[in-house]
């Protein structure tokens, strides 16, 4: 009878071991360093389709159409944010474009002391990327970001470094030359008579009216390119609508981008023919800013996507 007992026990002991929850296995160790937010990339056929709906709209029109989606003052940069300098006769200062992204920081170290000025031309042109043992890939990584320069594009800097720029006029040039639309950013170029000279577009803030003047990876390395920054206290995604003119800046967000352009294409249209209503009622001449503008049709009564820009998991 007691071995029948002790047997029972056993086995009791055994069954309520057996239902008894498994030990949770040990989560694996996160990365040490991730990357949590990220852009998308478009095909240049994409881009291109997009900067065309923006084409002639103003930054006014923009900010009431980003108003309508329910993005009020969210993506407008700060208005220190400014262009470096402005054409009153055709606007050519202003800016339409997609985002190109490019983030710089402060170097942990200065230049070296120099044998000779050929050999600081020699560590000039290393080019800008941190220290080999910082790196995250071999090579001038940082100077990737020139591969996504095309027509219609925006180079967009976040300049967390002192008093250094990323772009002089020859450089401004270049990348013009490619089909960069302009430069927007906090302490971005220098050499700003030429850049003026040359109608490259700039804006710019970080140093009230002034323009950065070092330039070089004694001061500042690239530390990434094409990744989610900062300017004007708006988040900027590679990828995202640039627009400007003297009113200021606007983001506007790519997954909003089509909607957003439809409602500021109205309001521009609308705000023109009106405009050269006045210039017949006033006897003014109209200039070329309401030439060719025909009355656009009745706002459109579809109902506006309600989608958020991002969607929070549950």
């Amino acid at each position: 009878m007691k071995k029948i007992a002790l047997l029972v026990c056993g086995a009791t002991m055994a069954w309520g071991q057996a239902t008894q929850p498994a030990t949770p296995a040990a989560k694996p160790a996160p990365p040490f360093s991730q990357t949590l937010l990220k852009g998308n990339q478009y095909s240049a056929a994409e881009d291109a389709r997009i900067v065309k709906l923006y084409e002639n709209i103003r930054f006014s029109d923009v900010i009431d159409g980003l108003d309508v989606v329910g993005l009020q003052d969210i993506t407008i940069m700060d208005p220190e944010i400014r262009p470096s300098w402005r054409d009153q006769e055709k606007f050519t200062h202003r800016i339409v474009g997609v985002a190109v992204t490019v983030r710089l920081v402060p170097a942990q170290e200065t230049s070296p002391k120099f044998a000779s000025h050929l050999a600081e031309r020699a560590w000039e042109a290393g080019g800008w990327n941190p220290p080999a043992a910082n790196r995250t890939q071999t090579g001038r990584g940082g100077a990737g970001y020139g591969a996504f320069i095309r027509p219609g594009t925006v180079l967009v800097v976040d300049n967390g470094a002192r008093d250094d720029g990323f772009c002089g006029s020859n450089m401004g040039m270049g990348l013009a030359g490619r089909g960069l639309a302009g430069f927007v950013g906090n302490k971005v170029c220098r050499d700003m008579d030429e850049m003026t000279l040359l109608k490259i577009p700039v804006y710019q803030g970080g140093y009230g009216l002034n323009s950065p003047r070092g330039i070089n990876q004694g001061r500042m390395w690239v530390e990434s390119y094409n990744q989610p920054i900062t300017v004007g206290g708006v988040l900027v995604l590679p990828g995202d609508i640039i627009v400007a003119d003297a009113d200021g800046v606007a983001v506007v967000p790519r997954a909003k981008a089509e909607e957003v352009a439809k409602i500021a294409r109205w309001i521009y249209e609308d705000d023109e023919i009106k405009r050269r209503n006045l210039y017949e009622k006033t006897g003014r001449k109209p200039d070329w800013t309401v030439e060719g503008i025909k009355p656009p049709a009745p706002p459109s009564d579809a109902p506006i996507n309600p989608d958020a820009v991002w969607t929070k998991r549950p």
